[in-house]
């Protein structure tokens, strides 16, 4: 099974990079901010990169076979990238999910016909996890586990997929990259494209503040396992965000710029602002812009 199995595959990725003015029209002169539109994907979100990379190389591998289901640990994103292209490809999908997940999240995923195995709110992504790992572990014919959060195939499609975008769509003068850290599969992947081409390249991981906050997707790193993949290295520096402060810049967006997308790619365009007030002339900043926002609409 090769990425040319459906026709939908092939139009994941080769997301444009748009200029961002209007939320940030006192930068220092010569600073150029720019938002790598991801939330335009198919179903949404820059999920659908690593889910066409472990959907086909789970198939490639033989480590799913016909007859068997396609499974994983999500907090809503990934989910319906893997429920999109498993329905593509003919495959049923079988997601562990927080309750808790928004209303629009779950219509989502059951138009896209996955089966949704609700975990306790309470347990978190953690929980979630450690349920599709037990699935699999005690029926291994009957599941194959993506494990998006220990994939190397999550950030490899980021690398040679976002970073590489990037990179061409700059024509190598980016000089900094903000992105969320979830899986980390993101910035992992970007990070080493960039640097690998560029070793200037700094690159700011946005995380929320505190634990309990409303950031959905992002994970507070200092209280809670790193995902398998999570590279420090890939980083120069942290950014933590309040809830408030991505929830206030989701609706600037949308506002000033025509961008819906989600409270997480809020607080990764606050911190890139943040960021960008400081620079110096002929800095090019690219903040990944991860989901749209009609998912969390009510």
């Amino acid at each position: 099974m090769s990425a040319s199995a459906h026709p939908l595959l092939d139009i994941i990725g080769n997301t444009p990079l748009l200029p961002l003015r209007r939320i940030a029209p006192a930068l220092p002169p010569g600073v150029l901010l720019l938002g790598k539109a991801e939330h335009l994907n198919p179903s949404g979100s820059l999920k659908d990169r690593p889910a066409r990379a472990l959907i086909l190389e789970a198939a490639a591998s033989g480590r799913w076979r016909p007859g068997m289901a396609l499974l994983d640990a999500t907090s809503g994103n990934a989910g319906i990238a893997y429920a999109m292209v498993g329905a593509a490809l003919g495959i049923p999908v079988t997601l562990c999910l927080p309750a808790g997940a928004t209303p629009a999240r779950r219509q989502m995923l059951s138009a896209f016909g996955a089966r949704v195995l609700e975990t306790p709110a309470e347990a978190g992504s953690e929980g979630a996890r450690a349920e599709a790992a037990r699935l699999a572990r005690e029926e291994p014919w009957r599941w194959c586990l993506l494990d998006q959060y220990g994939a190397d195939a999550n950030w490899k499609a980021h690398r040679d997929g976002t970073g590489a975008e990037i990179w061409d769509q700059t024509r190598g003068t980016v000089t900094h990259l903000v992105a969320g850290v979830g899986t980390s599969g993101t910035l992992v992947g970007a990070s080493r494209l960039l640097k690998g081409r560029k070793p200037s390249v700094r690159v700011t991981a946005v995380i929320p503040d505190r634990p309990d906050h409303g950031l959905p997707g992002l994970r507070h790193l200092p209280s809670v396992r790193a995902p398998a993949i999570w590279d420090p290295r890939a980083a120069d520096a942290v950014a933590e965000v309040a809830t408030v402060a991505g929830r206030t810049m989701a609706t600037r967006l949308a506002q000033a710029e025509g961008l819906l997308v989600g409270p997480s790619t809020g607080a990764v365009v606050h911190a890139a602002v943040r960021l960008a007030r400081g620079l110096h002339p002929g800095s090019v900043v690219v903040a990944v812009l991860a989901d749209s926002g009609d998912r969390y609409l009510a």
